[in-house]
């Protein structure tokens, strides 16, 4: 066995690409998406097509742009779960982040797309920043049975508000985590452990504080610059891997796992955290790392999806 097949017995592996071809070729249970990685898909000149067809088709309706980059979206969606037996992570425009309303109704909009194509809530899940703004309206979506799938996160209190909303999934992004530090090396980290991969222990620290209170929110480890930094997280509910990094570990032997640091739940002393809107502003706001990350993710993705709108419109 190789290091993939070992970790895919203890925690589902999820595929982080819109290349349809390379999710049939690992064959994960779920699949995530993003603007930025649907941008990466249509240059490819296999997706070409799709891109023509939608922008032909949506040209002709007379449909809106932003109902043009929805169809292109789910066009992906569907594909993959052709080839997949999970969920696929549909993402809405990051540029909504802060705009409860508009995110709610495109996150709608999006799922009546999937149930035209009949394809049913357990089969996909609404990709939202981790804003105030974007938790309350995931709130709302799950009230309608619409999943979603909590992104950009990087504190433990953006995964609290995430699961008291009942969110049912979050994807804490290790690498970028790690990748701050790096650069800010003499910042004293939340967890204190400023020995060990920042990126990695906030994603335990998640975990742990969700089980610690009963919490069912899944956690999806993100983002990852290493096979070190995925197989320190083995036994997470779900752990996202790019193309690279699931060959890399498939090029790697089966070593014995440490699944030991899931058991700390139990000793864990995290208090509850039980934030309204003015707390969680200002505790994000007191956490540097997690204040530039997400404004700089939001920036990231909100500037691809301004390069989708130019394809298609």
């Amino acid at each position: 066995m190789n290091a993939l097949e070992v970790l895919s017995r203890h925690t589902t592996v999820v595929a982080d690409t819109g290349d349809v071809a390379l999710i049939a070729r690992y064959q994960p249970r779920d699949a995530t998406t993003n603007p930025s990685l649907i941008l990466k898909a249509v240059g490819l000149q296999s997706y070409q097509p799709w891109l023509d067809e939608i922008a032909e088709a949506s040209s002709e309706q007379g449909l809106p742009l932003e109902d043009r980059v929805d169809a292109l979206l789910v066009r992906f969606g569907e594909a993959i779960l052709k080839v997949i037996p999970g969920r696929v992570s549909t993402e809405i425009d990051a540029r909504l982040s802060f705009d409860v309303e508009a995110s709610y109704a495109r996150a709608m909009g999006i799922a009546a797309r999937y149930h035209r194509l009949g394809i049913q809530n357990d089969r996909f899940l609404i990709k939202i920043a981790s804003t105030w703004e974007g938790i309350e309206a995931a709130r709302r979506l799950e009230r309608e049975g619409i999943h979603c799938n909590l992104t950009l996160l990087f504190s433990l209190a953006q995964a609290a508000l995430c699961a008291d909303a009942g969110v049912q999934l979050i994807s804490p992004f290790v690498g970028r985590i790690y990748d701050w530090y790096q650069k800010n090396s003499t910042v004293q980290r939340p967890d204190g452990n400023q020995g060990l991969d920042p990126g990695v222990e906030s994603v335990r620290r998640i975990y742990r504080y969700f089980r610690q209170h009963g919490y069912r929110t899944e956690v999806m480890g993100a983002s990852f610059r290493n096979t070190g930094q995925i197989l320190a997280l083995a036994g997470c509910d779900l752990l996202t891997i790019s193309p690279d990094l699931l060959a890399a570990l498939q090029q790697m032997p089966a070593d014995d796992l440490d699944l030991e640091w899931r058991d700390q739940a139990q000793a864990s002393q995290e208090n509850l955290l039980r934030l309204n809107e003015s707390q969680f502003r200002w505790v994000l706001n007191e956490d540097q790392m997690a204040s530039d990350k997400l404004a700089e993710g939001i920036r990231s993705f909100a500037a691809d999806s301004r390069k989708l709108d130019t394809l298609l419109s």
